[in-house]
């Protein structure tokens, strides 16, 4: 069996060397293969303006928080996702990244920017895509507002993702039960890790849903925290679950698929003007 971890915690805005210990805290004696850790865990959320962003936001994988997380799976001996503010040249993304034990790692830089992210981060023009987590594990990232677009798990399960990522500061109420479906269309494990905690800034208060998760490949919860603490949820699951795309002995998931007809009906669509 191989063991997921979801964190769920309440990072402290603008302080990422306190929110890394925080982590370190967290995290001793866990024992995982894959870990999942919220959005923008480094940093906090919610920005008043580009100077606080740029007082946080790292290259990678140059930056303090990659040299962290790296050595902290080589001493956990598991793969951990983790959200963090990236710097590239003038530009500055909305991130996550997967580090291994084994020293190597993948950089995902979220495509759907969520409110006020627009302001201050770029889109991400990685696109979607699978990468080995320990063991194997084929693992796709997806960061929170990317649960509005079906298509950014169904192409990563396309890709053969065993496991979708999802590194998430939701504060709207309906991804958790989304992404139930995410996995069940897709025949996929999801890890939903969100963070909880107020944040009080521009005479705003915005408050984030906790409520991290493991979903199986019917979109089982096999593990939801709280709404309100930090806390850490585990699941076992067998990965090639997620290989078997059949529904009945006479419909697979996405062999039953008709893609010529989908995009047909979009150029229909088109040159009727409708």
């Amino acid at each position: 069996m191989y063991r997921i971890a979801v964190v769920q915690t309440k990072p402290e805005f603008l302080q990422p060397e306190a929110n890394r210990n925080r982590i370190r805290e967290l995290l001793t004696g866990v024992r995982a293969d894959l870990i999942v850790l919220p959005e923008l865990a480094t940093s906090g959320y919610f920005f008043a303006d580009k100077s606080e962003v740029e007082r946080v936001s790292e290259a990678f994988p140059q930056g303090q928080s990659f040299i962290f997380f790296s050595e902290l799976s080589r001493q956990l001996d598991a793969s951990l996702i983790y959200g963090f503010p990236e710097k590239d040249g003038d530009r500055y993304y909305n991130s996550s990244a997967l580090v291994n034990p084994d020293g190597t790692y993948s950089l995902y830089r979220k495509t759907h920017l969520f409110f006020r992210e627009k302001l201050f981060f770029s889109p991400g023009g990685t696109g979607f895509f699978v990468c080995a987590a320990k063991g194997g594990v084929r693992v796709g990232m997806m960061v929170c507002f990317d649960w509005q677009f079906p298509e950014a798990a169904r192409s990563l399960a396309l890709q053969g993702a065993q496991v979708i990522c999802h590194p998430a500061n939701l504060v709207l109420p309906w991804c958790q039960e989304a992404m139930k479906v995410r996995s069940l269309e897709n025949r996929v494990f999801s890890v939903t890790a969100n963070r909880i905690g107020t944040e009080s800034r521009l005479e705003h208060d915005i408050t984030f849903t906790g409520q991290s998760q493991i979903l199986s490949t019917q979109g089982d919860i096999l593990c939801r925290l709280s709404a309100e603490k930090e806390e850490i949820g585990f699941a076992d699951i067998d990965p090639e679950q997620a290989d078997d795309k059949m529904i009945t002995p006479m419909n697979d998931a996405f062999g039953d698929r008709r893609p010529a007809f989908y995009t047909e009906l979009v150029k229909a669509r088109k040159s009727k003007n409708v």
